[in-house]
């Protein structure tokens, strides 16, 4: 072959292979649209031979792609696309998906909300909104706060495995105010009934006069790996508006951990 006809053979070569890999992406669309589907099936609507729709078969299945559905000749999408769509998931960034979400619910509540993310044994603020009824420009952003005296590191320790929630339990407990837990019997029992309610909550716990709710943001696989926080001065943040405030912060994380690839 001449050095003039290779240029003009590797074009042919990448078109062929450009529409291999549009057929092979159009065969996992067809699978996501129908559940399952045979190889003639499949090449009817490609538009292929058999023995083509055949072969695409084989390559995604080899990758884990697509799976056979016993012996029934059907096919069907594999755990491979889960493992792919659960990595994209994790990529998504919680700071910038949280923004819409945690302006809304300052803009409805007035308060000062934040999204707080685990940081070794501290939970650090990633994104904050002020609401308009906020009465302190204090700015949490970046700032590492202990786990046994906010609402988001409670939600933290609650969904932690229970070696390590023990094990951070076992440490002196430091104590920031005359309200903060410190014995962990009491923080325990604590932590068991942020499990069963959905949210957390403190009252002056980190600084006098602050009270603050926090819910859990869980990625696509479960894990918790966020808390969204309403906090305000104690004087608003009243007992009998925590239940209302801890319902609404926990929809609010609800709807960040579908952002994050949750329930679906």
């Amino acid at each position: 072959m001449t050095p003039a006809g290779r240029p003009a053979e590797r074009e042919k070569s990448a078109s062929g292979a450009v529409r291999s890999v549009d057929r092979a992406v159009s065969v996992l669309e067809i699978l996501a649209r129908r559940g399952e589907a045979g190889v003639t099936e499949i090449a009817d609507e490609l538009g292929v031979h058999r023995s083509t729709a055949f072969r695409l078969l084989g390559v995604l299945e080899n990758r884990g792609l697509v799976a056979q559905a016993g012996d029934r000749g059907k096919y069907h999408l594999g755990a491979g696309v889960l493992r792919l769509a659960g990595a994209a998931a994790v990529r998504l960034d919680v700071s910038q998906e949280a923004v819409p979400v945690c302006r809304d619910l300052a803009d409805e509540l007035g308060e000062t909300v934040n999204t707080a993310v685990l940081d070794e044994d501290a939970a650090v603020n990633i994104m904050q909104a002020r609401g308009t009824a906020a009465v302190t420009a204090q700015d949490w952003l970046g700032r590492r706060t202990a786990l046994h005296a906010t609402s988001s590191g409670k939600v933290f320790l609650a969904h932690m495995a229970p070696a390590l929630r023990e094990d951070h339990l076992a440490r002196p407990l430091r104590r920031f105010t005359e309200h903060t837990v410190t014995e962990a019997s009491v923080l325990r029992d604590e932590l068991e009934r942020v499990s069963e309610r959905g949210y957390a909550a403190t009252r002056e716990e980190l600084e006098l006069g602050l009270v603050a709710v926090a819910a859990p943001v869980h990625a696509h696989d479960g894990a918790v790996i966020a808390a969204i926080s309403v906090s305000g001065p104690v004087f608003r943040m009243t007992p009998d508006r925590l239940p209302r405030l801890g319902a609404r912060t926990a929809a609010a994380a609800e709807e960040l951990s579908r952002r994050m690839g949750y329930g679906f």
